[in-house]
């Protein structure tokens, strides 16, 4: 296990955070905050104060629904191929701009720079394929089964929308929601995750060079999103929410929402199973189960979380994989040279001690890794753990970091049973040299996206969301995402 640790960062401003870590981003302009509030971004690999920002108030988010509204009836009205290019060129400052904002992400998520690359190039393919998307919204028009008159349907921007996002993916969870809106002709209201509001507000700057108007995209930071959000969610103007969190948060939220019957896109939790069958290509599976499970050192929705591994192969499997686990770089995010980056916070450590003490407690063995490293920053060192208990809590709770439980199975029936028995349902990975095998069993795990063979399952072009407790509607894809945005208005008319 390799650790290097930075105690300490540069003086200077290379990302050049004083140009926006002084306001809040509504109506196009920096500004303070109401309150005299602040919040302090930490780096996660040194527990160092890296940037404050402002704590944003109820009386911020009313200036941000005034901004919105003020901006949403030009924005509605420009022509789609305008708004097109203005996305166009969005995705080309965040290509041009990528290294800078890969080390940005890095210093305040603490994710691996060459995850943080890949975030960004994630990010940016969804300015690129909701400015195409963009100028292909289309109606409907067809005559009336009884011949009296003729349908038509339009389709409609929903109005402004409040976007929420996690810390896990500051960039890519923002452009994912914002690139949609936009091209169906929204404006929003921004609320990224105080751990990791650096990266928003850059991309807000960068929006504004891109071309979108004051007002079309609004950035909030705020300690007390509860009250802000109910405020914005109150306001009559306000007609969409969208959120990517932990289900309980969710169903919070939904309750609120409802409220004034406002729609809903709802991206929760998951606890997706990997499942490997004897047939598999070990190696191939390893190197999926690799990314499946270390993308963003497992502090993804989509991460692996029960590890199913037939009977047959299990014993060679389990070594293999944990061969690779082990050899794994701990260090700081913005160490070119790290693999697998801090935990977000001391909290998040805490909560997967917590998890592997009840496996371990309940028969688990560990394989390697197992505790917290020493000294400063949130780290956790990749771990391997055999012989886990279904009744641990780690079977059934979001681990949410670099922890890979492995649990052996006969049949394919016992394994759809068990993948199955969890109230989420957001992303599975089977592995299996069998298609038939894989797409039968694919039809019968209850999850709204399914890796064959694969152990990446994101794609900006396919419908992102999941079923059951992992959430409502669906994000990217050719028609869902920007429809997310839409209302349908019909017209009767004869001639």
């Amino acid at each position: 296990m390799n650790v290097n640790q930075h105690s300490s960062h540069p003086d200077h401003d290379p990302f050049g955070l004083s140009t926006f870590s002084d306001g809040l981003y509504i109506g196009g302009a920096w500004r303070p905050a109401a309150g005299e509030g602040r919040i302090e971004v930490i780096d996660p690999s040194t527990e160092a104060v890296i940037a404050s920002v402002p704590d944003a108030t109820v009386a911020d988010a009313a200036a941000a629904v005034d901004a919105a509204a003020s901006a949403a009836e030009g924005w509605r009205e420009m022509p789609p191929r305008k708004r097109s290019e203005i996305l166009r060129r969005c995705f080309e400052l965040m290509v041009e701009r990528s290294e800078t904002l890969a080390r940005l992400i890095s210093l305040e998520n603490g994710k691996a720079l060459r995850d943080a690359r890949g975030e960004v190039a994630y990010a940016a393919e969804f300015f690129r394929w909701n400015a195409e998307e963009a100028v292909r919204i289309s109606g409907e028009f067809g005559l009336a089964p009884a011949g009296g008159n003729r349908i038509v349907v339009d389709y409609q921007p929903i109005g402004i929308c409040v976007l929420i996002t996690p810390w896990n993916f500051p960039a890519a969870m923002a452009t994912r929601k914002i690139a949609p809106a936009l091209a169906a002709g929204c404006a929003v209201i921004l609320k990224p995750a105080s751990e990791t509001p650096l990266t928003a507000y850059a991309l807000a700057a960068l929006y504004e060079e891109a071309g979108v108007p004051p007002g079309v995209v609004n950035v909030m930071t705020t300690s007390t999103p509860g009250p802000v959000i109910a405020a914005m969610l109150a306001d009559a103007r306000v007609r969409k929410l969208s959120f990517t969190g932990s289900t309980g948060v969710g169903r919070m939220l939904l309750a609120e929402a409802a409220k004034n019957v406002i729609s809903c896109s709802m991206e929760l939790g998951g606890n997706a199973p990997f499942v490997v069958f004897d047939d598999a290509d070990i190696d191939a599976a390893i190197e999926g189960l690799m990314v499946a499970k270390m993308r963003n050192a497992g502090e993804a929705c989509t991460a692996a979380n029960r590890i199913y591994v037939q009977s047959g192969i299990h014993d060679v499997f389990a070594e293999k994989f944990t061969r690779r686990m082990a050899a794994l770089r701990v260090g700081p995010g913005v160490d070119p040279d790290t693999e697998c980056g801090p935990m977000i916070t001391r909290k998040a450590v805490e909560k997967i001690e917590r998890l592997v003490t009840d496996a371990i407690s309940r028969g688990a063995r560990v394989l390697c890794g197992g505790r917290s490293l020493a000294g400063r920053g949130f780290f956790y060192p990749p771990t391997v753990l055999v012989d886990v208990s279904p009744a641990s809590d780690m079977g059934c709770e979001e681990i949410f970091g670099p922890v890979a439980p492995l649990y052996r199975f006969e049949s394919e029936a016992e394994v759809i049973a068990a993948a199955n028995d969890t109230e989420y349902g957001l992303a599975a990975y089977i592995y299996t040299r069998d298609i038939g095998r894989g797409m039968r069993v694919a039809s019968k795990i209850e999850a709204g996206m399914i890796a064959l063979n694969r152990g990446l399952v994101s794609d900006p072009a396919a419908p992102f969301g999941g079923v059951k407790q992992s959430g409502l509607g669906r994000e990217g894809g050719q028609h869902h995402g920007i429809a997310e945005f839409m209302e349908a208005k019909y017209i009767a008319t004869s001639f």
